[in-house]
């Protein structure tokens, strides 16, 4: 095999330990040349794994297909990001106010983050998984059910830790709801602030 290698290569018939120096020497180029651009792409130590936990709150207003309501509540989140782009967002949301015969509901759901930073702002989408808590008129029934809800918004670095949400979408599916599916639509605005 070395013979063939060293012959192919420009080496001499018979000069087997030639050819087999040139093979090493070629894998140790490769390997060097491989071995500089992997640890060109590699995070700083003091940075790989830190967490970057924010929790936040938000005024929301939502329109519930249930009766065609549009009910004002307060969200909680928190966001828990790494230094890539993906995280995990944790969200609540209460429906209490401006309620007509008794209705509102409570949703708790988390999720996947996906961001990116373009000098103060910060666009991102999410996807999320949970339950909603949903009473029914005159507090007669109450459920739970399954929710899956897609969003996504604007988030605009304020100072070193603030950050203002400035919009935050979310449709929301409630596929097993008593009357068939239902869904709600909703913006949010408000404040995270990082505490990590």
């Amino acid at each position: 095999m070395w013979h063939d290698f060293g012959k192919r290569w420009g080496g001499r018939r018979g000069t087997r330990l030639g050819g087999r120096a040139t093979f090493s020497a070629a894998i140790l180029t490769i390997w060097l040349g491989i071995a500089g651009t992997v640890h060109g792409q590699v995070a700083p130590a003091g940075d790989a794994g830190r967490l970057l936990i924010s929790p936040g709150a938000t005024g929301s207003w939502f329109y519930l297909q249930y009766g065609d309501r549009k009910m004002p509540g307060v969200t909680g989140f928190v966001d828990v990001d790494s230094r890539s782009p993906f995280g995990i967002e944790f969200e609540g949301r209460w429906l209490e106010w401006n309620q007509t015969v008794l209705v509102h509901t409570e949703t708790y759901s988390m999720g996947p983050r996906y961001h990116r930073n373009y000098g103060r702002f910060q666009p991102y989408v999410k996807g999320l998984l949970g339950f909603g808590n949903f009473n029914f008129p005159y507090s007669l029934a109450q459920g739970r059910y399954l929710l899956v809800t897609a969003g996504g918004g604007l988030d605009y670095h304020l100072t070193r830790r603030i950050y203002i949400r400035a919009a935050d979408v979310e449709y929301q599916n409630w596929p097993q709801f008593t009357y068939g599916n239902m869904s709600t639509v909703g913006v949010s605005a408000g404040m995270r602030v990082r505490v990590f």
